[in-house]
């Protein structure tokens, strides 16, 4: 009897265990679909975690074929704290606050002192702590002195290149070279020539135009300037120039036998020689490229003549829409319903201005 019992109770339990592996496997399937509609972290309170620490333990490892809610190394985390209990931290004899340590008050007191007689910066003040054996960031002296309302100071900063300008704009000039091409028989030649800007009152002389600047050429050029300067009795204690090779030393030295300093600007840098670049754009725009020159002689009258114009009858933005030479003093207003008003046409009318007809 015992022989036919034992072998039916065997095929029942197997029965049983694969009808609960695949209910098991229907629930792993719907428990993945649910976790894919859920954010991809579930945060679970501590009521939660025993709660799956209870039944879970049971399974022993089989808990890692199960498991998808945390990782297995988790959920081992949390049996060892309810086993053990929480770690508990040596209590510290003062309380301490979270975060890097206060700085020592000397300190700050040093710091703000070393400001105060010096105005040094940031730098120079680390520089000054470390001599005196304290190691500091430079992070903590900006908070230190920011917090004694003693921020950054202008002085702590170099000096930019607009400030240069301001306090050298009186006695500063500027040049470039500018070329407009001449139309020949056998095709086109470039011509060249000097433009000269005073950077404070944008006062302007234009060279005359070659089509070989060379190293003489532009020496000569030089002294037909400083002639011009002479003449007008302008200062020009400063020359800014490019880095162009026709640039010879004979032509820094027409200036520095006056005392004048040659400023060189560094390469590929138009943004410093914004003044003289601004006035060879403004040349070729408003003059030149309404003419096609035919000869030197040609292009030399009209740089004359533009030059004249830019000096005396253009307005200027900068000058308070009035042209860079004028007399001192307020401009008397003219009465323009009894006076007449006079337009003088230049370069055959391409040039106009107006004034006060005699």
């Amino acid at each position: 009897m015992a022989a036919i019992v034992h072998p039916l109770l065997t095929l029942l339990a197997s029965l049983t265990r694969q009808e609960l592996a695949q209910q098991v496997t229907y629930l792993k399937a719907e428990n993945a679909i649910l976790r894919s509609k859920l954010p991809d972290r579930i945060t679970l309170n501590n009521q939660e975690r025993r709660r799956l620490v209870r039944h879970g333990k049971k399974l022993g490892p089989r808990i890692k074929e199960l498991i998808s809610i945390v990782s297995y190394s988790t959920f081992r985390r949390w049996i060892r704290n309810m086993e053990d209990g929480p770690a508990k931290r040596p209590k510290s004899k003062a309380a301490s606050k979270p975060g890097r340590p206060r700085t020592h008050e000397s300190i700050a007191d040093t710091i703000i002192r070393i400001r105060k007689e010096t105005g040094w910066g940031y730098t120079k003040i680390i520089q000054a702590m470390r001599r005196l054996g304290h190691r500091i960031s430079r992070q903590t002296v900006k908070n230190i002195l920011v917090e004694a309302d003693l921020g950054p100071d202008p002085s702590d900063h170099p000096d930019t290149w607009s400030d240069f300008l301001k306090r050298h704009a009186a006695t500063m000039w500027q040049c470039d070279f500018a070329c407009k091409r001449k139309w020949t028989i056998k095709g086109m030649v470039d011509l060249y020539f000097l433009v000269f800007i005073h950077v404070e009152t944008r006062r302007i002389w234009v060279s005359p135009c070659t089509a070989n600047p060379t190293g003489e050429w532009t020496t000569q050029q030089a002294r037909n300037f400083q002639m011009h300067l002479q003449d007008e009795n302008l200062p020009c204690e400063i020359l800014q120039r490019d880095q162009d090779t026709k640039y010879v030393d004979s032509f820094d030295e027409v200036f520095r036998s006056t005392g004048c300093k040659i400023k060189r600007t560094c390469p590929r840098s138009p943004n410093l020689q914004a003044f003289v670049e601004r006035v060879i754009q403004t040349l070729k725009h408003e003059v030149l490229n309404a003419f096609c020159v035919v000869s030197e002689k040609h292009l030399d009258h009209v740089l004359r003549v533009s030059q004249d114009w830019y000096n005396h009858r253009r307005g200027h933005s900068a000058r308070d829409h009035l042209p860079p030479v004028r007399t001192n003093g307020p401009i008397p207003a003219v009465d323009l319903s009894k006076q007449k008003i006079f337009c003088d046409s230049e370069l055959g009318g391409h040039l106009k201005s107006y004034r006060q007809a005699a």
